[in-house]
């Protein structure tokens, strides 16, 4: 039995996300607290205090990022759990790299609060947009990205599970797909809360400012394989990690074909780490044949402990 370990992305955070593993464990304390120092900012205020800029993209993605590791360590410590492969959700994948040793914590958070602030003003509020779209084939909804493009461009940015697409591009292009969506057979469209077209070629010149962040940046090699969502095939090797991460802000997440790759590798067993449980119900609406969990409160140790070592 193989068991991945699949990491949160943006979207996931809430208020409150780990404040029980931040009162029981030290150690998550600890991680918090070099987290904070790196950030210059008191993360454990922004989890836990009701803060808005939970919901800003430069301090949510090292929020969700730190919150994740910081339960994985647990989980290691107490329940003695390693994977087999690691992967993560856009956001997620800075902390798969993390999990496999290739990247360290004190790297990745000022690397994710970069991201986050290139990702947020590469396009002026109002102009991107994206939208869920559930019950509409692949085929069809790239046929009609096409289509409108012609006017407004708009693409497909996330193949999250065989019903759930999800389209990003310029506000009219992803309106005009989302009212093409459902009159092509599409059981819903529903504008997403974020704030721009992520994973589309609109995010190119942040991208492009992000290689120099990367740059900076010495990777190690994994102490096991790591799934990218740009290629959906384990990363070759530690020399193609940083075009990769720059094309990751710009390209498709493929998910669904990341998540069928990995179980045709031999993984049974699916663990989602870190805020929410959306990873855990795409993996279940992709292959109902595999064992798929998650753990967000300190409660929950003890089921995958049983799960995993029964």
């Amino acid at each position: 039995m193989k068991t991945a370990f699949l990491f949160s992305g943006q979207g996931a955070q809430y208020n409150g996300m780990g404040q029980d593993f931040y009162d029981e464990f030290k150690e998550v304390k600890q991680i918090f607290d070099k987290a904070s120092k790196l950030l210059e900012v008191d993360l454990a205020e922004i989890c836990f205090d009701d803060d808005s800029r939970l919901n800003e993209t430069a301090y949510t993605q090292p929020a969700i990022l730190t919150v994740s590791h910081a339960i994985e360590e647990v989980m290691k410590k107490t329940i003695g759990l390693t994977p087999d492969a690691v992967a993560g959700l856009s956001l997620g994948e800075y902390t798969a790299l993390i999990s496999s040793g290739s990247l360290s914590l004190e790297d990745a958070v000022p690397l994710v609060h970069q991201r986050g602030s290139l990702m947020e003003k590469a396009v002026p509020d109002g102009e991107g947009a994206m939208a869920a779209i559930l019950g509409l084939d692949a085929k069809a909804l790239i046929s009609i990205c096409e289509e409108v493009s012609i006017e407004s461009y708009v693409a497909i940015a996330n193949y999250n599970t065989p019903g759930q697409l999800v389209v990003s591009g310029e506000t009219e292009g992803v309106e005009k797909a989302m009212t093409q969506a459902l009159n092509k057979g599409a059981k819903k469209a529903i504008k997403l809360n974020v704030s721009g077209p992520f994973h589309t070629k609109l995010l190119e010149p942040a991208g492009q400012a992000f290689t120099k962040s990367l740059a900076e940046v010495k990777f190690q090699s994994f102490n096991y394989p790591v799934y990218s969502n740009v290629t959906a095939n384990s990363y070759p090797d530690t020399e193609a990690i940083k075009s990769l991460l720059t094309s990751q802000i710009s390209s498709p997440v493929k998910f669904e074909q990341m998540i069928r790759q990995m179980i045709s590798d031999g993984i049974t067993t699916f663990v989602e780490v870190g805020p929410g449980k959306t990873l855990r119900s795409f993996v279940k609406n992709i292959d109902r044949n595999v064992t798929v969990k998650n753990i967000e409160k300190v409660n929950q140790l003890e089921t995958i402990a049983k799960v995993i070592h029964s």
